[in-house]
């Protein structure tokens, strides 16, 4: 008599799928705590410094350009001395302290002079903390999940970068527009972040006995092949169409919108933005990033144009709407392509480069839209936004070309 058949032997069960490391959300929390900090500040400051300063929108412009430049251009030294010494965490930790206490600062400030100077102290914490902060990023994510990982601390920082202004709102209406009390209460997130930085966070050891090399040498630099210089060059034209967010606050006010409620705009922008930037940084895992760029900057210019003929707040509305989508497309993504493109011990200097090249451009983009919008208006200001959107799709589609060949 036969014998039953047996059952076939169990085979290896299926791999898990990975996950991105708590290390990341760890990051994206910091991130949220002094982004809350950061904006319950800085989607005031445009109104403070019209309103209580008498600034121009020239001086509003110069300001946030030469702030947000100094940041940037600050990231190529805490980059490359991130990969000197091979640690990440202690530079990220002294810049997330510099920029906690730096905001008392602003509620102080007598004149454009201290702003200036709170503003610029500001963004140096930013500039020191953060290619480290992306560096580690990518030290810790998965390759696989990378641009998921980047979507993620961008998403979470920019429900940072909501909160901040809504915060805002509710204590301007509480406290009957009291600037420098608002400033006051945005000092406690920032320390926050820092605290959690400080005890959440534990980064990858180096490895035992790997020399020291100074990453800003020419030879070091080669390795960063043409690829990565390309992405250098992308960004660039990318921040000379997306200038400061201070003008979507200051073309709010135009559009009627009550001085304690102009701050919603930022929350409305911010709010889309952080519920696009994971599910787009996901998306970017798994189809072309240039295709994606391309999507974007269409976005951008559609937001552009919307907010350059928008008389009524809903278009104002709109138009911010459509630039939070776009930031949510392309700001992770070009992370993600600066991870990829440069060599694991180089990715602190190449965030530093990246981020100085898009620092330059700023400080540009920013004092153009200022001169725009005192010499012809705010239509002029997001018209030149737009044509630069032309320039921007025009390098995709030339390198496309380019990689077809």
């Amino acid at each position: 008599m036969a014998s039953p058949p047996t059952a076939p032997a169990p085979g290896p069960a299926p791999p898990h799928p990975p996950r991105l490391p708590t290390a990341i959300w760890v990051l994206g929390f910091v991130s949220l705590l002094m982004d809350i900090s950061s904006e319950m500040i800085h989607s005031l400051l445009p109104l403070f410094l019209v309103g209580s300063l008498g600034a121009s929108a020239l001086v509003v412009g110069l300001i946030e350009g030469l702030a947000e430049a100094t940041a940037l251009i600050v990231k190529v030294f805490s980059g490359a001395l991130s990969d000197y010494l091979g640690r990440r965490k202690g530079l990220a930790l002294f810049g997330y302290a510099l920029g906690a206490l730096t905001k008392p600062l602003f509620a102080l400030a007598p004149g454009m002079a201290w702003v200036l100077t709170a503003r610029l102290l500001d963004r140096i914490g930013k500039g020191v903390r953060g290619a480290p902060r992306d560096a580690l990023v990518a030290d810790l994510a998965p390759p696989a999940l990378r641009g998921a990982a980047f979507g993620l601390r961008q998403a979470l920082d920019t429900v940072g970068a909501f909160l901040g202004p809504l915060l805002a709102v509710g204590l301007m209406l509480l406290w009957a527009n009291d600037f420098r009390a608002v400033f006051w209460v945005a000092v406690i997130p920032g320390l926050l972040a820092v605290a959690l930085l400080l005890f959440g966070i534990r980064e990858p050891t180096r490895q035992a006995g790997a020399p020291r090399v100074n990453p800003i040498r020419r030879e070091r630099l080669r390795q960063l092949g043409s690829g990565y210089w390309w992405v250098v060059a992308l960004g660039a034209v990318f921040t000379l169409a997306r200038f400061s967010e201070a003008f979507l606050v200051l073309k709010a006010e135009q559009s009627g919108i009550a001085l304690a409620l102009v701050p919603l705009v930022m929350v409305a922008m911010n709010l889309v933005y952080a519920a696009s930037a994971y599910p787009f940084g996901r998306l970017s895992d798994r189809v072309s990033h240039r295709g994606l760029l391309a999507a974007g900057l269409l976005v951008l210019m559609a937001a552009d144009l919307v907010l350059a003929t928008a008389s009524h707040w809903l278009g104002v509305l709109a138009g911010v709407v459509l630039w939070g989508v776009h930031m949510g497309m392309t700001q992770g993504l070009l992370a993600a392509m600066v991870a990829g493109e440069a060599p694991a011990d180089l990715r602190g200097t190449a965030f530093g480069f990246f981020n100085l090249v898009s620092g330059v451009a700023l400080l540009l983009a920013s004092a153009l839209a200022g001169l725009l919008w005192d010499r012809l208006g705010p239509g002029a200001t997001f018209h030149a936004g737009a044509a630069f959107c032309v320039v921007a799709l025009g390098l995709v589609g030339w390198r496309g070309a380019a990689a077809c060949k």
